[in-house]
Order: C-alpha cells, then sequence, then structure tokens
C-alpha cells in the first residue's frame, strides 16, 4: 500500500469493499463456505478429507473456480498491459453480472461459480512484475502489517503507511457488513448492487494515471 499514492489507496479500500461485500453474499449462499477466501476453503477441505471425504467436494471446486478466476484475470491483465485495471474490474463486474443473472434464474451452482471467479480475478488489480502487490480478498496480510507497523509506533519509531492497510481491512469488514445485512433483506437485489458497484469501479479506473 505505501508503495501507490492516495488515490490508489482509496481505489483499493473501496475494492476491498466489494470483495466483502461479495464474500458475505456468497458465504451466506453457500452454507458457510467461502467465495474469496481460500485459506478457510482450504481448512474446510482437510478437515472434510480427514473426517468425510464425500463433503470435500464442494471446497474442492471452490478452490478450483478461484483458480480458474486468478488464471484468466492474470491472462487478461497480460494483454491489457497499462490498462489492467480497466480491463480486469470490468471482467469481474462482467462476472458479477453473469451470477445475478443465474441467481434471477435460480441457478445456485453456476451463481456460486461465478462468484469465485469473480473474487479470484479481482486479485489481478493491483500488481508490479506479475506479482499480487495487494491482495483484494484476504486480511491476513493486512492484518500482519498492521501490527508490525502498531509496534514500530509504539517503540518510537516511523511507520509509514500503516494506517492504509487498516483501511484495507476496514473496507473489507464494512463491504462484508453491507453485503450480509443486503443478503438478508433484499437476497435479490444484493448482487445486481455488486455488478452496479464493479461497473462503477470499472469507469472510475480511466480516471487513475496509466500504469506501465
Amino acid at each position: 500500500m505505501i508503495h501507490y499514492d492516495r488515490t490508489r489507496r482509496r481505489f483499493a479500500i473501496v475494492l476491498a469493499g466489494l470483495a466483502g461485500f461479495v464474500d458475505a453474499v456468497g458465504f451466506l449462499s453457500a452454507d458457510g463456505y467461502f467465495v474469496s477466501f481460500m485459506s478457510g476453503n482450504t481448512t474446510r477441505l482437510g478437515v472434510s478429507l480427514g473426517t468425510d471425504p464425500v463433503r470435500a467436494l464442494t471446497p474442492a471446486l471452490l478452490i478450483a473456480g478461484f483458480l480458474c478466476g486468478v488464471t484468466g484475470g492474470a491472462l487478461l491483465a497480460l494483454q491489457a498491459g497499462k490498462y489492467r485495471k480497466v480491463a480486469v474490474i470490468a471482467l469481474v463486474a462482467a462476472l458479477l453480472l453473469a451470477a445475478a443473472s443465474a441467481r434471477a434464474l435460480n441457478m445456485p451452482i453456476a451463481m456460486l461459480a461465478a462468484l469465485v471467479a469473480a473474487m479470484g480475478a479481482i486479485n489481478n488489480t493491483y500488481q508490479r512484475g506479475g506479482e499480487v502487490t495487494i491482495g483484494l480478498t484476504y486480511m491476513t496480510g493486512a492484518l500482519v502489517r498492521l501490527g508490525q507497523g502498531l509496534a514500530l509506533r509504539l517503540t518510537g519509531k516511523p511507520a509509514p503507511g500503516w494506517t492504509s492497510w487498516a483501511g484495507l481491512w476496514a473496507g473489507l469488514l464494512s463491504g462484508a457488513t453491507a453485503g450480509a445485512y443486503l443478503q438478508d433483506r433484499l437476497p435479490l437485489a444484493c448482487l445486481w448492487i455488486a455488478a452496479t458497484w464493479a461497473a462503477a469501479m470499472a469507469v472510475a479506473a480511466f480516471s487513475l494515471p496509466a500504469e506501465s
């Protein structure tokens, strides 16, 4: 986060909010499985393999779908060059639109497939040299950096950018709260909201300075 200007950091926080929103909707729609948090799904996969292998199919398929989304998003980012943010977020918007349509057509498996692919793809938004610089769907690294920054501050040492990691975590939490609220009250509308949110972010990405 500290290597990006304020505009890009704020943009990342809003995208993390979108990821939290979608993950909360997916979590409540998929019997406690995740569409963006693959560490949790991996733990559930391991538990199922060790106790009830039949139940391992669901987390395994979700992990595979996420990996496909990451791979597809990475291929698109490579082709899009300096406009990779626009391209990747547009892909995410298209996948969320597909998920909303699948829900409207009562196709839950297709809905989850589109959601998990979208959350895999979104992680290609921030990268340099082919490496992800800001993970938008997982916050363990952000909390580690936040804790390290707090330790530096407590010892009187400079800790540049530590509040940005707190903002990223708060963005995901806020989005998850909103997603859960709307899934509970407006289940047929929440994915259309997510798709519109992503489309708006794709348009907003055009205002960011082009990257090499």
